[in-house]
Parts: structure tokens; C-alpha cells; sequence
């Protein structure tokens, strides 16, 4: 597989390299080119061992002199109307990527060449952790959609802040949540962990409690369990000479008393802003074989309902506090219509892996031409 993909990647290089004089949009024909014949490919193995895999092969590919250079210039939007001002942060442009994909920032650097305006990690958690057993991800490609049941997998907080050591400059969101092992009671201590370790190296901090893969978590979404910890949470960053923005990662699947509730939440106790939406337990008008599979759906089905809960909040608490908008954006226009919403910045994980890079100039770009419509 190997030496299937790196031909693939090296014919893509030397087409691009070939036509760079005469101007041709290289994202567009890097993200038509992907669709036909890459993914089609890393389609046909085992979508867990593909990603590690993939790893290797961003990584390896950042070796060769020139391509980092070449990967800006083809999926690098810089532009200062895409500049964004949110919760105290400067963002270079309104698309991140969603926590999971890079969990123990492995590969954060790299990634941003391909034309984030952001990266988070995580989930992270203060012991490394094995996850659920495999198999335990599984591509629905019928639906564009993922099922994951990972389980907080990740290396610890500890070996993450090795590499976040090392960032120059690519702004980084730190996703953090409790080990397995810990009892709900006792899991504000898991958070203070992870806050207090990865305070120095990231620039805004999740509070994850809306993953389904982990046994009880979503019961800290309940008002009362969610108030105390992130009050505490907030104390400790009042403490800081420098307070970081606390955002909440919340699910799709929750009722409109339990979105008020957040809403009520958020003002309380002050946080900086919420993510909407983490992955689903619902199954509606799939097709795929896999849609049995426990875990968290996410991709297309995941869009509609994503883009509600963000207009919900948004209305519900006339805008008080920020949106990062996730789940099922696959287009341009998906990534408008949760703008268009309330949300104030994206996140891309599912839609980055059936449409590649260039989906992230495709966004930038809809932005920017809506910008100038709009002026």
C-alpha cells in the first residue's frame, strides 16, 4: 500500500509542479485528484490503520525540500478579510481542525500547511490510555459519515506537551477530558490536570464531556455536575496571569431544556464560548451495512442537525457567546450555512477525510467571495 500511494503522491507533485506557470487552481485539481485517486484507494484498507498511515506519509512528505513551500502556496489562504477576532484570539482564517484527528499532536505543523487557521488536539486525558478494543472506526461510505468508538485513545498529556514544546506559531486548541478509569465524582481533578499541564502550550482549552465513548461521560452535561466543573475550571484560570479561553464542547443529541440549560450554563459561569456539535448516537436514514456499529456517527448526516443546535444557541442567548461550528460540513456550503447560523469559526474532521485539503481552500474561498459581494 505503501508504494501504491507514494507513486500517487509523487504523480500528483510532478502534475502540479508541471503546470504551476500556467496558473491552474492546484487545490482544485489536488482536491479532484484525491477524490479519484487517493481516497478510492485508502478507501479499501482498514480506516484506523489508513490514519496512522497517513501520519507517516504527511510526515515523510515534509521531508522532501520544497513541498511544505508547495502545500502553502497550493491550500494556504492568506488573505486578511479572512481574519477573525474571537474570544481574545486572533484566528488567520475561520477553518480548524476538529480534535481527534491530531489527539496526541503528533503531527500539528504538518497539518497546518494543508491550510488551518487552527488545529485542537485531543481529547486528551493525565494517564495514557489504550481506548476502546478494536475494531473501532468504521466508514460508512454510502452516507459520508464515520462511526467511531475510540475512547479517549491518546497518549497522555504528558507526551503531548513534548511536542507542543516545539510549535512556532500554528495556534493549537487543547481537547481534554477524563481517563476511563475515573469515576464521574472524581473527574474535575482529571480536568484540572490537563488544564494545569497544557496551560503553557495552547491557546484555548475544551472541556470535553459529549463523547458517547467513554462509559457515563455525558452524564457531566447534566446542569448541576456541569456548573461545578466549570466554575472550578474558571477559578483556576482566573488564577493564571493570563487567562485562556475555556470553551464546551457539546452533542448533537440534546433536547431544546437541555440546549436552554447550556445556554444558562455558559452566561453562569462565565466560559468563553461553545463547540456544536461533537459526533451522535443517532442513526436516521443511514444506508451504510455499518450504521449498527456502536459509537459516535459523524460526517453528512451529522450536518442538519449540527447547524440547528448552532442556530438554537445562537438565537437562545442573542448571541452572547461565540460558536466553533462541526459536523458534517463537506462543501463550501455547508460551511456557509453554519455561518450563517451563528457560528463564528469551523472545524472540518470527517468532510477533511472524504474530500481532502482542498475543501479548506474551497471554504476560505466562498468566504472571500461572499466578502467582497458583500463590501
Amino acid at each position: 500500500m505503501s508504494k501504491i500511494l507514494y507513486k500517487i503522491q509523487l504523480a500528483i507533485s510532478i502534475t502540479a509542479f508541471l503546470i504551476w506557470p500556467f496558473k491552474v487552481p492546484l487545490s482544485d485539481l489536488h482536491r479532484r485528484m484525491y477524490k479519484k485517486l487517493i481516497s478510492p484507494i485508502l478507501f479499501c484498507f482498514d480506516p484506523e490503520s489508513v490514519h496512522h498511515f497517513s501520519f507517516k506519509m504527511i510526515k515523510a512528505m515534509h521531508r522532501i525540500p520544497g513541498v511544505k513551500w508547495f502545500l502553502k502556496k497550493w491550500f494556504v489562504s492568506n488573505d486578511s478579510s479572512l481574519e477573525r477576532e474571537v474570544f481574545g484570539l486572533k484566528f488567520p482564517n475561520p477553518v480548524g481542525l476538529a480534535a481527534g484527528f491530531d489527539k496526541d499532536a503528533k503531527l500539528y505543523t504538518e497539518l497546518s500547511s494543508f491550510g488551518f487557521g487552527f488545529i485542537e488536539i485531543g481529547t486528551l486525558t493525565p494517564k495514557a490510555q489504550d481506548g476502546n478494543p478494536k475494531k473501532r472506526l468504521f466508514r460508512l461510505k454510502a452516507d459520508q459519515a464515520v462511526i467511531n468508538r475510540m475512547g479517549f485513545n491518546n497518549c497522555g498529556v504528558d507526551d503531548a506537551v513534548k511536542r507542543l514544546k516545539k510549535n512556532k506559531g500554528v495556534l493549537i486548541g487543547g481537547n481534554i477530558g477524563k481517563n476511563k478509569s475515573t469515576p464521574n465524582q472524581n473527574a474535575l481533578e482529571d480536568y484540572r490536570i490537563c488544564f494545569e499541564t497544557l496551560y503553557p502550550y495552547v491557546d484555548y482549552f475544551v472541556v470535553n464531556v459529549s463523547s458517547p465513548n467513554t462509559p457515563n461521560l455525558r452524564a457531566l452535561q447534566d446542569k448541576a455536575p456541569l456548573t461545578a466543573l466549570l466554575t472550578a475550571l474558571r477559578a483556576d484560570n482566573a488564577l493564571k496571569p493570563k487567562s485562556k479561553p475555556i470553551l464546551l464542547k457539546i452533542a448533537p443529541d440534546l433536547t431544546n431544556d437541555q440546549l436552554n440549560d447550556i445556554v444558562e450554563i455558559v452566561i453562569q459561569t462565565g466560559i468563553d464560548g461553545v463547540i456544536a456539535t461533537n459526533t451522535t448516537i443517532a442513526r436516521d436514514g443511514l444506508e451504510s451495512a455499518s450504521q449498527s456499529e456502536t459509537g459516535g456517527l459523524s460526517g453528512k448526516p451529522l450536518s442538519k442537525r449540527s447547524t440547528e443546535v448552532i442556530r438554537y444557541l445562537s438565537d437562545r442567548s442573542n448571541h452572547s457567546f461565540p460558536i466553533i461550528g462541526v459536523g458534517g460540513i463537506h462543501s463550501a456550503q455547508d460551511a456557509l450555512d453554519k455561518l450563517d447560523a451563528g457560528a463564528a469559526l469551523l472545524q472540518l474532521y470527517t468532510g477533511f477525510i472524504y474530500e481532502g485539503p482542498g475543501l479548506i481552500k474551497a471554504i476560505n474561498k466562498a468566504i472571500l467571495s461572499r466578502t467582497i459581494k458583500q463590501n
